[in-house]
């Protein structure tokens, strides 16, 4: 058993990871076949469930990625759950104090290590050689730095024990630290929020551990990586397809010089 993203890091490399909203095996499979080194299914909130995540698991286990999984909450359960359907890391959202996220490590290890109880019920097929010290040792905990406590707290949450990495969501960021005076979105252009985006990754590379950050644009990973974040998600499947969609409707539009019906794609 043996997590690539390591592996990556370990050459000095960023890590690209690709993000799955759709409740879809079939979507899935296509996401996992781009050149993501990752895919993390949202458990959170994409459209999909448990139900929906195994499948998409299965689907894409040829494709060799990483395969991991933003849980809804800091909850054993569900946690455990997707742990059991194979996923290589856990990324949990709204940690805001030290306790919380040693809470969160405790539920993604076995004893000695934490309280997680044991039946990989998928996992042991999908990742060979299972066992609960290679668990421990692969499985990657990624914390959510989204509140301006989690900001308050930062040093003491990242210097948790077992903890693998910090995840910055920029759209519950900006509205925890402005206090909703700024409105929610990627790719974050305020001196503000690009100086608190920063210290987060200073703040993981201080505490020998990961940061990564959800962009809207490649232009803005790459100025994630330049800050330090060695880890990077680009979008979803959502906004790839409302995105392609949109441009192809547009182009015939101004082609054809008809007019269609407007329409909101939304913001997510």
């Amino acid at each position: 058993m043996k997590n690539a993203l390591k592996d990556i890091w370990a050459r000095g490399e960023p890590v690209l990871n690709g993000w799955c909203s759709i409740g879809s095996p079939f979507t899935a499979e296509i996401m996992a076949a781009q050149g993501f080194d990752s895919i993390t299914i949202d458990g959170q909130h994409g459209a999909l469930d448990y139900s929906h995540a195994l499948p998409m698991f299965q689907s894409m286990r040829a494709s060799g990625k990483t395969l991991l999984a933003r849980v809804p909450w800091r909850e054993p359960g569900i946690i455990m759950k997707y742990l059991d359907a194979g996923a290589m890391g856990i990324i949990c959202p709204m940690i805001n104090t030290a306790a919380e996220a040693a809470e969160f490590v405790s539920y993604l290890r076995y004893p000695p290590h934490g309280q997680r109880s044991f039946g990989p019920t998928r996992a042991a097929f999908a990742e060979g050689g299972y066992t609960t010290a290679s668990a421990n040792d692969e499985i990657l905990a990624f914390a959510m730095i989204e509140t301006a406590d989690g900001v308050k707290n930062l040093e003491a949450i990242a210097a948790t024990e077992g903890l693998d990495g910090l995840y910055v969501g920029p759209a519950d960021l900006t509205l925890g630290v402005t206090n909703g005076r700024l409105a929610p979105g990627f790719d974050r252009e305020e001196p503000e929020m690009i100086e608190i985006q920063q210290c987060i990754a200073l703040a993981a590379k201080a505490a020998g551990i990961h940061a990564t950050l959800h962009c809207g644009s490649p232009e803005y990973a790459v100025r994630g990586i330049e800050w330090g974040f060695d880890m990077v998600t680009i979008q979803n499947d959502v906004r790839f397809l409302a995105t392609a969609a949109g441009v192809t409707v547009e182009k015939f539009r101004t082609l054809s010089g008809t007019v269609g019906k407007d329409s909101n794609a939304g913001a997510y």
